[in-house]
């Protein structure tokens, strides 16, 4: 909790300048915030100041054309604010560190989760397909995440092209939405399995889960197509920068993004976790209620359970709330003090990916089994792999001995 408390103390001082916009210049505000960020999310600050020259202000005038009708240019400006949030030391250090870390530990257990899964664990039941394809759209959100490591690292930079940020974010939301949705199909199945044992027999099989696992993937990759075929860089002359889905146009958000990342929020976070908190609450009161003999494997059953919705209530809500709230607010007025909020959350939010494969496989019994079992496997391999070369070392150490013995023989004979 302390660092938690240290990186909002860290935003607020951030964040504490107040707007100021050019004298004498046609302006329009751009507060977009841009999403929620993200997340993973990298959500977009989208606070822009579009300033308009015909000839006249502080610019040098355009050259008009062969109609004699002035060229109009549209030049982006952010406020102070967001300018000085853009440059702060929050988001150049402690995100993309904070995402080091995530990338470092995440991209081995989730591999490893992935491979045990799909070679180890016999049968293939609906628990375990979910459990692939969790594993699978972890791992794939954490490997996107050196291209946004590098993009704060190197000043809110974006240098990698504009269709590489369109993919990137759209990939960043994609992977993130899909783990919710598949943590929300894990939770239905558990519940099933626990509050209706018998009934659900007939429907809870494999193919029903690889096909609920398809239609996840699909909805969530429908979900961040406006993301993947709309421009995420906007050019910043003032800072020297280009920014990738942190600064988006006033117009774009007033006519689409206000509208698109409540909607993308509601059916991909609000309603898996009103169907999650119902499955696991009567989950509870199942194993509670259950006449167990052995009261430590329902403790267990019971702490697992508590877990497992406490990661996702954590990880995913304040983010989401946070992206909501700030859209219901720029609806109203111009305000972009919660995209600092919405980054480190975001941020914060990526270490489920740490998590995820530490409490639905490797906090399992039968994992720990399958683990220790492979590791004696792999153990009595290097041994027998030792004792060979040893065997084989000794072997040709007798016979060099053999031959230089020999060859002394012949010589004191000759």
């Amino acid at each position: 909790m302390m660092w938690i408390m240290v990186l909002m103390g860290l935003l607020a001082l951030e964040t504490s300048a107040s707007v100021q916009v050019p004298n004498n210049e046609t302006t329009n505000l751009v507060r977009t915030f841009s999403g929620f960020f993200i997340t993973v999310t990298d959500e977009t600050i989208d606070y822009l100041d579009v300033q308009e020259y015909s000839g006249s202000g502080l610019e040098p005038a355009s050259q008009p054309r062969k109609d004699h009708h002035p060229v109009v240019k549209k030049r982006y400006y952010i406020s102070q604010e967001a300018s000085k949030f853009l440059t702060g030391r929050v988001v150049t250090a402690v995100i993309p560190t904070i995402y080091t870390f995530v990338f470092i530990i995440s991209v081995p257990l989730n591999l490893l989760a992935f491979v045990m899964f799909v070679r180890k664990v016999r049968p293939k039941k609906p628990a375990v397909i979910y459990m692939i394809n969790l594993a699978c759209a972890d791992l794939l959100f954490v490997l996107v995440l050196p291209f946004r490591i590098a993009y704060h690292y190197n000043g809110n930079n974006w240098i990698y092209g504009a269709g590489m940020c369109r993919f990137v974010t759209a990939a960043f939301y994609c992977n993130m939405y899909c783990s919710v949705l598949l943590i929300m199909c894990i939770s239905v199945d558990r519940f099933m399995a626990v509050v209706y044992p018998m009934d659900s027999l007939t429907w809870r099989s494999p193919q029903t889960a690889s096909v609920v696992c398809g239609a996840m993937w699909l909805l969530s990759i429908g979900g961040v197509t406006p993301l993947l075929i709309s421009d995420q860089t906007i050019a910043i002359p003032d800072l020297g920068i280009t920014t990738c889905h942190d600064v988006l146009d006033l117009h774009h958000l007033r006519e689409y993004y206000l509208y698109f990342f409540p909607i993308i929020s509601s059916l991909f976070f609000f309603v898996p976790l009103i169907f999650s908190t119902v499955c696991y609450v009567r989950i509870i009161q199942a194993l509670c209620a259950a006449n167990v003999e052995n009261r430590a494997k329902k403790t267990r059953a019971v702490f697992m359970a508590v877990t497992v919705f406490s990661v996702f209530v954590i990880c995913f809500t304040p983010t989401n709330i946070i992206l909501l709230s700030h859209y219901v607010r720029f609806a109203h007025k111009h305000n972009d003090e919660s995209y600092a909020a919405y980054l480190v959350s975001m941020c914060i939010g990526s270490v489920s990916c740490c998590l995820d494969p530490l409490i639905y496989y490797f906090g399992s019994s039968q994992c720990q089994r399958q683990v220790l079992a492979f590791l004696r496997c792999q153990g009595l391999q290097h041994i027998e792999r030792s004792a060979q070369f040893t065997s084989s070392t000794r072997s040709s150490k007798l016979e060099t001995f053999k031959s230089s013995v020999s060859n002394q023989y012949r010589k004191l004979m000759g």
